[in-house]
């Protein structure tokens, strides 16, 4: 039987996410990112293409590294303006019942005390089926305009995200027992204190003492998802990524990363499988060849060539403002050119990249892979990643919004259906149980959040150390056990 692949599509609360300048096409609505209905009509029709889920990308900085200036980002939009990438996910959960939603939160700029919660009210309002996409952000800009001086190094950034996950999983695991809600309507008891537990977290950068906020819901933890491309965010990936996002542009050379991921998963004791890798990619996609031929060149009309360098700026880290925009960048002998090189010259390794050359190919697509053709065409090429790549499905970026979309439900959809490469209709049960295949709603054995579920049975609870109820003194040694933290007088 084929392997199923997973489809996620792609997107962002702004105008321009992957596709500079195509705001400008007079068929693309991109700009309804601050209209509800925009996301519930999106999540319907993700919905009817039996898609795993909506991933939701974010920064919370600015794209001001071309030509040192936020202009270029404000004129062609580039992820600015930009909102917040949860507060649509419980209207278009209302509007669902089967797709999940991967929500893009960065650890460094969060507390996770709150943002368990955060995440623990989202699960309960979907139902199961949310996921968390843990980043700890690259921009500079976001460091400056939240409190710190320069952007935080790269290894201590994931430092910091190592233990903010830890707290995390302990106040979802640990701190409520599964029956510690009884709702004794009787006995005049909602929760049983003695089932609720303080994590006394003392780390290097959190200090959270007390019990979660929120009772457990259908998932405990979201799925987690990440997105890490250097050593030490493949090895991240490899200890918590339930899905690992990553970028390749050719998919012989993508299969070192997806092995390198698999083999650092097996090496933590993981089953090398239960890890699902997604790239990025985008597909355009019409009746004939021909046709989706004819689309891409028209959508290369639209191009901005400065809004593809303002995103290239913002990724990584160079500004290509002060080079001959047709002049090899190869024989420009500094760090910064040979780095903004390195990416494109893996893919094609003979080629001269130019800045403008640069700017053209993320244009569309970003630094993924775009399919052009007809269903079976590019079905033929998804199914030539997902077996010559190693990985198991795509996050799928959009084009226009939403007809790339539309496009792919319509058409790509039912071609991959007849191949038996993705789902007729979808199986019941939680976003984790349906990626992960096995049904359950909750972390397997081998991730580090389950070391944490039930952790805390027989430790200090809610109900220690607390004074006898100022109502009722004729049973303070009974009524102790379950008084309300800090209940007194």
């Amino acid at each position: 039987m084929s392997k199923r692949i997973i489809l996620n599509a792609f997107d962002m609360s702004c105008v321009t996410h992957q596709a500079p300048g195509l705001w400008k096409h007079p068929d693309n609505q991109a700009h309804r990112y601050n209209d509800i209905d925009y996301w519930i009509d999106l999540a319907r029709l993700l919905e009817r293409g039996t898609f795993d889920a909506l991933f939701i990308a974010d920064v919370v900085g600015i794209y001001d590294v071309y030509r040192h200036s936020s202009a270029p980002a404000l004129i062609d939009s580039a992820q600015l303006p930009v909102g917040d990438p949860i507060i649509q996910v419980s209207a278009m959960a209302k509007a669902t019942e089967h797709l999940g939603f991967g929500v893009t939160v960065a650890s460094t700029y969060e507390l996770p005390y709150a943002l368990a919660r955060r995440f623990s009210t989202l699960d309960h309002f979907t139902k199961g089926r949310v996921g968390w996409n843990v980043v700890t952000s690259y921009l500079d800009s976001a460091a400056r305009n939240l409190g710190l001086t320069t952007q935080i190094k790269h290894d201590d950034r994931y430092g910091i995200g190592e233990e903010f996950l830890d707290v995390t999983y302990k106040l979802w695991e640990g701190s409520w027992e599964d029956d510690a809600v009884v709702i004794d309507r009787e006995n005049g008891v909602y929760t049983d204190p003695t089932k609720v537990h303080p994590i006394n977290h003392r780390g290097e950068h959190f200090q959270v003492p007390g019990i979660h906020l929120s009772e457990p819901s259908p998932q405990r933890t979201p799925v987690i998802f990440q997105a890490g491309a250097s050593a030490r965010g493949r090895q991240f990936a490899a200890t918590h990524g339930e899905a690992v996002f990553i970028n390749g542009l050719v998919p012989e050379l993508t299969r070192k990363t997806t092995d390198d991921i698999r083999d650092r998963a097996e090496a933590l004791g993981r089953p090398r499988d239960s890890v699902k890798i997604l790239t990025l990619a985008t597909a355009i996609v019409a009746e004939t060849d021909e046709e989706a031929q004819a689309k891409y060149e028209e959508y290369q009309q639209y191009i901005s060539l400065d809004g593809a360098l303002t995103l290239y700026g913002g990724w990584s880290g160079l500004d290509l403002s002060s080079f001959d925009p047709d002049k090899p960048l190869k024989y420009v002998d500094t760090d910064a050119a040979r780095s903004a090189l390195a990416i494109f010259t893996l893919a094609d390794p003979e080629r001269e990249w130019t800045p403008r050359d640069i700017a053209h190919y993320i244009g569309i697509g970003g630094i993924g892979p775009v399919f052009v053709g007809s269903a079976a065409t590019v079905a033929d090429e998804i199914e030539r990643w997902i077996d010559v790549a190693g990985t198991d499905g795509f996050n799928l970026a959009y084009v226009i919004t939403p007809g790339t979309f539309e496009a792919v439900v319509d058409l790509l959809v039912p071609e991959l259906r007849r191949r038996g490469r993705v789902w007729d209709e979808y199986p019941e049960g939680t976003l984790r149980g349906r990626l992960n295949g096995t049904g359950s709603p909750v972390v397997p054995e081998w991730h580090p959040a389950h070391r944490y579920r039930g952790a805390y049975v027989g430790q200090p609870s809610a109900a220690d150390d607390t004074a006898p109820s100022l109502f009722d003194t004729d049973n303070a040694d009974e009524t102790n056990a379950y008084a309300p933290e800090g209940a007194s007088a």
